[in-house]
């Protein structure tokens, strides 16, 4: 649409550079002048400036619009991770003041800070969300919605308006001098020329004051834009630098509690285990009594011994065991086979 609108303006600008160069060869030797056209260089001006400024404006217009966009979408998001957040700290704190282990309250504490740290973070994001509203969305979504640029757009558009009716009173300007100049002497043709230019000197006239109060209003506009828009952002990134710096101070002061948790936890010595199995007696000492006591591949009455692996073994078959040196492993038979003891296990 906009390149549409581009393209006829330069088709309207260049017809009327046209009609300029024609009204002049025309009205250069009769009746009327050049002071009787439109189009003249102080009046271009100011319609490409309007131009300008018309398109500048609405690329800001756009640019806001697409902050508050993307600020409502982190909202919504930033309030569901508020929600899961919160949930999540609730949770630390409830096992925290709810623990029932026994063997000490070293995560129960830290359970309690985690809750504690997340909550705080968890506030610190609402208040961000709620300064990103109030102070990034609200004022820019007003502005964008706001009377003052659509009061100066619409004084532009009856600026246009007014100029193509300028324009087309211009070219009727043009015939009615070719007429008089065709017919000299008639006084019909006469006042239909003069009430036609006297016309035009009025569009004019009211083109000129028009065209200023439209270009004062978009440049107000656009200055306004440009200075609100960049307060926004600042503001933004300010509202972002304190919430991370606030929350990196959190994580900071509860990553030093966990490490002081971890290391008492690492100090402290490690509780005894009750009914503790003593460690087995040494392969050769167990071997050798019970090897003695062997008759016909039978153990004594206890029946079976614990031993300990002396070098690896790797399984040759399905049914025998991978060993590795420092295995215990429990003997139930032994065989004196070629002076090597085998063990059936």
């Amino acid at each position: 649409m906009e390149a549409i609108r581009k393209q006829a303006t330069k088709l309207r600008e260049q017809v009327a550079r046209q009609q300029q160069a024609v009204l002049k060869q025309f009205g250069a030797g009769g009746y009327g002048g050049s002071d009787n056209l439109v189009t003249d260089e102080a009046e271009l001006h100011q319609h490409q400036k309007l131009e300008k400024l018309y398109i500048s404006t609405r690329a800001g217009k756009h640019y806001q619009r697409d902050i508050v966009r993307g600020v409502e979408g982190y909202i919504v998001t930033g309030s569901k991770q508020l929600e899961i957040g919160t949930k999540l700290s609730e949770d630390s704190r409830k096992y925290g003041s709810e623990n029932t282990c026994t063997s000490g309250s070293t995560l129960s504490r830290a359970a309690l800070n985690h809750g504690r740290a997340r909550a705080q973070m968890e506030k610190e994001r609402g208040n961000l969300l709620k300064a990103l509203g109030t102070q990034v969305a609200e004022p820019l979504r007003a502005m964008v919605m706001g009377a003052p640029l659509e009061d100066a757009r619409h004084l532009a558009q009856r600026y246009d308006r007014m100029r193509q009716e300028g324009e087309a009173q211009a070219i009727e300007v043009a015939k009615r001098q070719a007429k008089v100049r065709e017919t000299p002497g008639n006084s019909e043709s006469i006042m239909k020329l003069e009430a036609a230019e006297a016309k035009l000197q009025d569009l004019k006239a009211n083109m000129a004051i028009l065209g200023k109060e439209a270009a004062a209003a978009m440049a107000a506009v656009e200055a306004q834009q440009q200075r609100l828009t960049l307060q926004r952002l600042i503001a933004m990134i300010e509202a972002e630098r304190t919430y991370h710096q606030r929350v990196l101070q959190i994580l900071d002061q509860l990553g030093g509690e966990m490490i002081s948790e971890r290391q008492r936890i690492e100090a402290s010595p490690s509780p005894s285990m009750d009914n503790t199995m003593p460690p087995p007696p040494p392969y050769e000492e167990v071997n050798g009594v019970y090897a003695s006591q062997t008759h016909n591949g039978t153990t004594d009455s206890m029946g079976y011994f614990l031993g300990e692996v002396m070098h690896p073994y790797q399984a040759e078959s399905d049914v025998e065991l991978n060993l590795s040196i420092g295995d215990y492993v429990v003997v139930r038979k032994v065989y004196n086979l070629l002076r090597l003891n085998i063990f059936i296990i």
